[in-house]
C-alpha cells in the first residue's frame, strides 16, 4: 500500500512537471529594437485554439514597478481568446526605476515622481512602437487591442489620444495605432491628465476599477473619472467595469481577492472585444459583486 502510494504521488508530481513544462513552452521572452536604440523586452504567450491567418494582437504595458513576467493571468487568457499576447517590460519604469525613486524621496512620492514622469512614459510609447513594429513584421495584424494596469492604464489612454498636464507632445502620444483600448485601475485628473483630458477618444475603451481601488489623487472614485469623460460610441463600445472590494494591486493579480477580481476583468474583456469586433457591444448579465456602464 505503502509503495502504491509513493508511486501515486510521483505520477502526480511527474503530472505537474509536465504541465509546468507545457505552459512555459507558450511564452517566450525576446528583445526588439527601440526607436531610439534601446531595445524592448517582450513575453510573448502564443494564441491558442483554431486562429486562421494571422492572430490579432494583444500588446499589455505593466504598472510602475513591474516587469513584462508580470500579468501572467491577464496574458494566458487573451491567448485562450485567440491573440498573440506580449507584456512589455519598461524598463525606465520598472523595478529598478522605483526603487531609486522611492530610495530617494519616500514611498508615494517616489511612486507619484516616476507615474508622472515624462521622461518615463516617453520611453513606454518608444516600447509601444517597438512591439508594433515586431508584431508587423510577423504578419498582417488584422485586429490590435493595448491593454494597460495604472501606469500602463495611463500609457494606453495616451497612446488613444488622452491630454495630458507633464508635457508630452503628439507624437508620441496620440497615434492612436490600436482598434481597442483596455485601462485597468486608470488614474483620474490632477498628476497626469487635467480635467476633460479623455472626451476626444472615441474608440472602444473598457476602463475597469474597484471600489477600493485607491488613486494618487482624489480617492478610488477618481478613478472613474475617465469613462465619465468619455464621449461614447455608436456601438455602445466604451464600457466601465468596478468591482465592489476590488483594491488596486488586485488587478495586477496580487493581494487578497485577486482571484475573483482576476476573474471579472478576464471574463468582462472577453465580452466587451467579442461586441467590438462585431461592432455591436452588448453588456453581459449581471455579476455578483461587478456594476457595468456602457456607452
Amino acid at each position: 500500500m505503502r509503495l502504491e502510494t509513493k508511486r501515486h504521488t510521483t505520477l502526480i508530481l511527474v503530472a505537474i512537471l509536465a504541465g509546468i513544462a507545457a505552459d512555459a513552452a507558450a511564452q517566450q521572452r525576446i528583445y526588439v529594437p527601440r526607436p531610439d536604440g534601446q531595445s524592448t523586452p517582450l513575453m510573448v504567450y502564443s494564441a491558442t485554439g483554431s486562429v486562421s491567418g494571422c492572430a490579432p494582437l494583444a500588446l499589455i504595458s505593466h504598472g510602475a514597478g513591474s516587469s513584462e513576467e508580470g500579468y501572467r493571468y491577464l496574458a494566458e487568457a487573451m491567448a485562450q481568446q485567440g491573440f498573440t499576447t506580449a507584456v512589455m517590460g519598461h524598463r525606465e519604469s520598472g523595478g529598478e526605476a522605483m526603487r531609486k525613486e522611492m530610495r530617494a524621496r519616500g514611498i508615494m512620492p517616489g511612486v507619484t515622481a516616476l507615474v508622472a514622469s515624462p521622461t518615463a512614459e516617453e520611453a513606454r510609447l518608444k516600447d509601444v512602437s517597438a512591439a508594433l513594429s515586431w508584431a508587423g513584421k510577423q504578419c498582417h495584424v488584422p485586429f490590435k487591442v493595448l491593454l494597460g494596469h495604472s501606469m500602463g492604464a495611463e500609457t494606453a489612454l495616451l497612446e488613444a489620444g488622452a491630454k495630458n498636464m507633464i508635457g508630452l507632445a503628439a507624437p508620441s502620444t496620440g497615434q492612436d495605432r490600436f482598434d481597442a483600448y483596455v485601462a485597468l485601475s486608470p488614474e483620474g485628473p490632477g498628476v497626469i491628465f487635467p480635467d476633460d483630458a479623455w472626451s476626444g477618444i472615441r474608440k472602444p475603451v473598457l476602463i475597469m476599477t474597484g471600489t477600493r481601488d485607491q488613486s494618487l489623487k482624489g480617492g478610488p472614485e477618481a478613478r472613474q473619472v475617465p469613462w465619465t469623460d468619455l464621449p461614447g460610441t455608436p456601438a455602445h463600445c466604451q464600457w466601465m467595469g468596478v468591482i465592489d472590494g476590488a483594491m488596486h494591486g488586485n488587478f495586477a493579480g496580487d493581494g487578497f481577492g485577486a482571484k475573483k477580481v482576476e476573474e471579472d476583468v478576464t471574463r468582462t474583456i472577453a465580452a466587451w472585444l467579442d461586441g467590438v469586433r462585431k461592432q455591436a457591444c452588448v453588456m453581459p448579465p449581471p455579476s455578483q459583486g461587478l456594476s457595468m456602464h456602457a456607452k
